[in-house]
């Protein structure tokens, strides 16, 4: 059993989206973010740094509870136990994870500076949203670009890669970006959001 401890951000969603992908049983502990849930000890027993999603896989290596922080390591792990979504050939394994360290390093990082300047700071900052909207839509550029003639991200299949970069491609409108700009983005990320197992992590938790 994998409990799961989260709430409806795009790093969050995808532990819930990986979860329900690979069919592992899991309980969903809801941390809202917003009531700093996350700085309680509590939490912070779990997760040292505090942000979300974090697991805690209750039958881990050698049968002992283990605790996965940071999401991209939670994709790692949890398709290493399920040998689901990650390749087992050198080569398309290292495809797979170099363009989730994208995600990490890139995707990330800037398209949650994007949201910031544009929705959460308390003064208007032109050069912030000059600056990492340039960015933003570099990246997006990067990935229409990949996904040229290919229907997923890395090796033509299905895989962490995607779960990662979905979630914050999902939320294209805070960023303001049109996908229709990047149509190669727009057709696998209609593609990606039509799978039954996207929708229900998408939506987890419920009651956020």
């Amino acid at each position: 059993m994998i409990e799961l401890y989260t709430w409806k951000t795009s790093n969050g969603r995808k532990a819930s989206i990986m979860l329900e992908e690979i069919g592992v049983p899991y309980n969903v502990h809801p941390i809202p973010i917003g009531q700093d849930v996350q700085f309680t000890p509590e939490y912070i027993a779990i997760n040292p740094n505090s942000k979300i999603p974090a697991i805690v896989d209750t039958e881990g290596p050698d049968g002992k509870p283990f605790t996965v922080i940071e999401s991209g390591a939670i994709l790692m792990y949890l398709a290493e136990k399920s040998g689901k979504l990650m390749p087992q050939d050198t080569a398309k394994r290292y495809e797979v994870i170099q363009w989730l360290m994208w995600q990490m390093g890139g995707i990330g990082p800037i398209f949650g500076q994007v949201h910031h300047f544009e929705r959460a700071a308390k003064v208007d900052v032109p050069y912030g949203k000059e600056r990492y909207g340039k960015e933003c839509r570099r990246l997006y550029g990067v990935l229409n670009a990949r996904l040229e003639g290919v229907d997923y991200v890395a090796n033509n299949e299905y895989s962490i890669a995607d779960i990662a970069i979905l979630p914050w491609v999902a939320r294209y409108d805070w960023q303001k970006v049109d996908l229709a700009d990047y149509p190669n983005v727009k057709r696998w990320f209609d593609a990606l959001m039509a799978r039954p197992a996207v929708q229900r992590g998408m939506e987890i938790p419920a009651d956020a």
